[in-house]
């Protein structure tokens, strides 16, 4: 990342940005021309190297994506439910072997055999109707269960817009120290993963001096078996927005930026569609309610990269930059987009805003449990007989989401990987000694992370899906830290040799690996990808004992 460049960027703000521009020059063939990058190089006053870098490090930008007309989804929960090859093989009727593509992950993680065509999204059965959907472009609406045990907070309908924005005109009366007290009194930490405290980000934010400050709302979810953020933008896309603009006003921050990762095609019209109802009521624009705050939203549709969903890695991003992890301090609260003051939170963080301001904090931090408040989305993958988005009170025990909301198991399952490729790999046999809040997964050693759930069959080799998890770290690295970019790589090699060969896996080297990943990398994608290979090594001595030299 450099800094100069950060503020080169900054000279046209969000307005207009090398990052968009590249997508717009790559929109028709797959990939920028040489030409059109060399006059975008022009424009911003930037080197060709750094043109050129940031196009080749998206998957739909880069050269190899020329010519692609489908994708077919390669996450997790597509991997484990079996369901893409023949999914591929009907394909290969329809389009060319170099037409067909990937993309990771579609967020159908309920009913698998997802792929992408004509910039929208399918799943489940649509794939029989390919040849329809090909000459009509016809659009498949996708279908899950929603619903929420204890207290609905994210879940529940919204009223009239006008009703429901009263909230945000109650806001604007009230002094942002205030407001700032509730939502302290909340406990809300970051839902991302990380749990962070929300309100000690907002107020350091306010709290650096500047002449602008941004939040960014990062929709780049991109977790593979995670959908409760697409169930946010797609469903309650209000609430999103007003948690922004609360955040803004907390922050004094004027501009929201919404980061939205590419797979989700239906997500960016959801959340355009719902930013223009706000234009068309004036509760967004200057003078919002004659308050004095002024605030306005960009949308940026991402290009595929898993690790801009890493908050600095996004923000680079945005500046047109290749987007790798910065080193901290300093944070983005002080030194974030085009070196300013700027809250990155992501999607279910901030639509819970509303409820807090409207119920109060105190009302909010009765939910849950002391040190993980309020309600958590939980999404189940296929291999649940109730599939879909469940909202829980913190504090709920997991046997409830797994047996009453999920409705337990189509097929015998013997691990569930929650908080996607970064999270815990929890046998079944936890299942009763775990509840849905940090606390009690870090406690016996997971990561409740997005709360996000991918069944392994029992007869899904462990082993496969671990070289999976190794397999897309490797992919999504942004390689500015060696133990990430070239461990990542290292450990899929070994564990593809002892799968496919003769080849015996030294317990010593994979441990010396993990803890160089674990230590050694910039930020969580190398860092925590050892947890789940830990889980596995732990709970499934047996399976993998074949596989290294040693007693496993």
């Amino acid at each position: 990342m450099s800094k100069n460049l950060s503020y080169l960027a900054g000279r046209k703000g969000v307005t207009k940005t090398l990052f968009e521009e590249l997508g717009i020059a790559a929109a028709e063939t797959g990939t920028p021309s040489v030409e059109k990058m060399e006059a975008l190089r022009k424009e911003f006053l930037v080197g060709k190297a750094n043109v050129y870098g940031t196009a080749t490090f998206y998957d739909f930008l880069k050269p190899e994506n020329r010519g692609k007309k489908v994708y077919v989804c390669n996450g997790s929960a597509c991997l484990c439910a079996g369901t893409q090859p023949a999914l591929k093989e009907t394909l290969q009727h329809y389009f060319k072997e170099e037409e067909i593509g990937e993309m990771c992950c579609l967020g159908r993680c309920h009913e698998n055999a997802a792929f992408h065509y004509g910039g929208k999204n399918y799943s489940g059965n649509a794939i029989d109707t390919i040849s329809e959907i090909k000459k009509n472009k016809t659009v498949v609406a996708d279908n899950y269960h929603i619903a929420s045990e204890g207290t609905a907070v994210l879940t529940k309908k919204i009223p009239g817009l006008e009703a429901y924005y009263q909230i945000l005109k109650d806001c604007l009366k009230k002094p942002v120290a205030a407001l700032q007290t509730e939502l302290k009194a909340s406990g809300l930490r970051g839902r991302g993963g990380a749990g962070f405290p929300v309100a000690i980000k907002l107020e350091s934010c306010r709290n650096t001096e500047a002449n602008q400050r941004f939040i960014v709302c990062n929709a780049d979810e991109g977790d593979p078996g995670a959908y409760s953020d697409r169930y946010l933008l797609e469903h309650q896309p209000h609430a999103v927005l007003m948690g922004m603009i609360i955040a803004g006003y907390l922050a004094d921050a004027s501009v929201g930026v919404l980061y939205i990762r590419a797979e989700y095609p239906e997500s960016i019209e959801a959340i355009e569609k719902a930013i223009q109802q706000l234009r068309d009521h004036k509760f967004i624009g200057e003078n919002i309610f004659g308050s004095g705050f002024s605030f306005r939203f960009k949308v940026i549709k991402a290009q595929g990269a898993y690790i801009c969903g890493e908050e600095t890695a996004l923000l680079s991003s945005i500046e047109g930059q290749r987007p790798e992890v910065r080193v901290r301090p300093p944070y983005p609260a002080q030194q974030g987009l085009f070196n300013l003051p700027t809250v990155v939170n992501n999607v279910e963080t901030l639509a819970n805003l509303p409820f807090i301001m409207q119920h109060g904090g105190k009302a909010f931090a009765s939910i849950g449990t002391p040190k993980s408040t309020g309600t958590k989305l939980i999404s189940l993958d296929g291999h649940f007989n109730k599939p879909g988005i469940y909202e829980v009170d913190m504090g709920t025990p997991l046997r409830v989401v797994v047996n009453e909301l999920g409705g337990g198991f189509r097929k015998p399952v013997k691990a569930m990987h929650i908080g996607g490729p970064l999270g815990g790999l929890v046998p079944v046999s936890k299942i009763n000694d775990l509840t849905i809040d940090f606390e009690s997964f870090s406690n016996e050693g997971f990561l409740l992370g997005h709360a996000s759930i991918v069944c392994i069959p029992e007869d899904f080799p462990l082993l496969l899906y671990i070289e999976h998890l190794f397999e897309f770290t490797a992919h999504e690295s942004c390689g500015k830290c060696f133990p990430c970019r070239l461990g990542s790589t290292r450990g899929k090699e070994m564990l593809q040799k002892a799968r496919t060969g003769n080849y015996k896996i030294d317990r010593n080297l994979l441990n010396d690996l993990l803890e160089t990943l674990e230590i050694g990398s910039l930020c969580m994608l190398g860092g925590g990808l050892p947890l789940p290979v830990k889980n596995a090594l732990q709970y499934f001595e047996d399976e993998l004992k074949p596989y290294f030299i040693t007693n496993v």
